[in-house]
């Protein structure tokens, strides 16, 4: 790499690893905690790329994207932010940033996007719609995991388009949640957002009632799979014919519709009329690691609406996470109300949170797949999902290594717990090397504890 990069980060740690690697590979750098230091430096002409954190001590980064756009508009700002809700992926695109990262970020992944950046002229953007300031600080949509920062980031992407979105997910995820917020991030956020059901459109005046209600705004069609036939030809016929003010179209799904198209149940003319931007709301099963923040935030949640104040034992946090969460993020956020009311003390034990459970559904298979679906099959529609939260830009460059790694990770791990830790069994089992083992322990930081295992 080779230029000038600003980088702004009230955390020390941050900004002596982000200066030693950058210089390494090639760049200048200036480092500072301070904005208004970034902001003499931008004004001065100084840098080619800004890598800045949201929080600083004298001020929020975000709010200062805006003037550095107006000042230097081919300046890529990459914005790094330990805030990891949808609302920071969001604010981050309306002020125009290079790129988004949430902490704790991959260095790697920040080095590939600083060359990037460095690389190629910064595209010419509009101006950042105003700030909205009636919406809450906090939002449900909250997580850290890859998965959902890529969403976070396509919700971003697709909000002020006109393209119709189709949403899709399991039940409780929370498609029309995220609905509400493109629409309310939009240029449309002071027009209505009309909800609609099959039943809403069961007589002829159903779709002109719609449309009278929305008057531009947005509309979406909750469930969409569960319309009939008769109904199903109505949508096609509003989207067609919207009338003198064109609302923009959504719907939401729990199923593949392009089986159910296959299959002869849903039409193909509407199915290309609502899918311009597919996006698909991952199951609360593949972002495990955002569960103990959910619980937090839950918790937050419910003592600010004058609930008790209570915390999770870390044996309690534990079960959670282990959990299958069939009914997703709807069925966690019950679950911790329900603790909040029956916990006898300030934290919540491990029997308290075993009696909540106790009561749960057990997971069901997936529409898509089920207990039959070969590994392939499973591994190929997580790979697809993937690729879909990307939209039309590809995943960051290494995927391949990502990918692999994901899958040598679990199967070691599982491999050595069914062989008791016994590394020469488990190599065996696994039809490698004893040292390749060994090495793939090292590189993946595998704990491997021994012990007897009965057969």
């Amino acid at each position: 790499m080779d230029g000038t990069v600003l980088v702004a980060d009230d955390d020390r740690t941050i900004r002596t690893v982000l200066t030693q690697a950058l210089t390494r590979a090639g760049c200048k750098v200036h480092a500072t905690s301070s904005l208004t230091t970034l902001m003499r430096w931008v004004g001065e002409g100084k840098g080619d790329v800004v890598i800045t954190d949201v929080m600083m001590p004298d001020g929020n980064g975000l709010e200062m994207l805006p003037k550095i756009s107006a000042d230097r508009p081919n300046l890529p700002v990459i914005v790094i932010s330990a805030q990891n809700t949808i609302m920071t992926a969001i604010q981050a695109t309306e002020a125009e940033a290079y790129d988004y990262l949430p902490k704790p970020f991959d260095l790697p992944d920040l080095m590939k996007r600083t060359a990037k950046a460095l690389s190629e002229k910064r595209r010419a953007t509009a101006s950042a719609p105003a700030e909205n300031d009636e919406r809450p600080d906090e939002l449900p949509l909250v997580g850290r995991t890859p998965i959902m920062q890529s969403l976070y980031r396509l919700v971003a992407r697709v909000m002020n388009t006109d393209l119709p979105v189709m949403i899709t997910g399991e039940s409780g995820t929370g498609k029309s949640l995220i609905a509400k917020e493109i629409h309310d991030f939009s240029d449309r956020r002071t027009l209505p957002f009309v909800t609609v059901t099959a039943g809403d459109l069961t007589d002829l005046e159903g779709p002109a009632r719609v449309l009278a209600r929305a008057k531009g705004g947005t509309v979406v069609f909750d469930e969409i799979a569960n319309f009939d036939e008769e109904t199903q030809a109505r949508v096609v016929r509003m989207i067609d014919h919207p009338g003198e003010h064109n609302p923009r179209f959504m719907a939401t799904c729990q199923i593949n519709l392009m089986g159910a198209v296959e299959k002869g149940v849903f039409r193909q003319d509407l199915y290309y009329r609502l899918n311009g931007a597919a996006i698909a709301v991952p199951s609360l099963r593949e972002r495990v690691d955002d569960i103990p923040l959910l619980i937090e935030y839950f918790l937050a949640r419910q003592e600010r609406d004058g609930g008790p104040s209570k915390l999770f034992s870390n044996e309690a946090r534990e079960l959670f996470r282990a959990y299958s969460w069939p009914g997703n993020v709807r069925q966690l956020e019950n679950a911790v109300k329900r603790l909040v009311l029956t916990a006898r003390g300030e934290e919540i034990s491990l029997s308290e949170a075993e009696t909540v459970l106790g009561t749960q559904p057990e997971a069901v298979p997936l529409l898509q797949g089920g207990e039959s679906e070969k590994l392939s099959g499973s591994v190929e529609r997580h790979l697809k999902r993937y690729f879909d939260l990307h939209g039309n830009m590809l995943p960051p460059p290494g995927l391949y290594g990502r990918i692999l790694r994901e899958i040598e990770l679990p199967l070691i791990e599982i491999a050595l717990d069914a062989t008791g830790g016994n590394q020469a069994k488990c190599a065996d089992l696994l039809g490698i090397n004893r040292n390749t083992l060994r090495k793939k322990i090292t590189e993946l930081d595998i704990h491997v504890t021994r012990r007897r295992k009965l057969m």
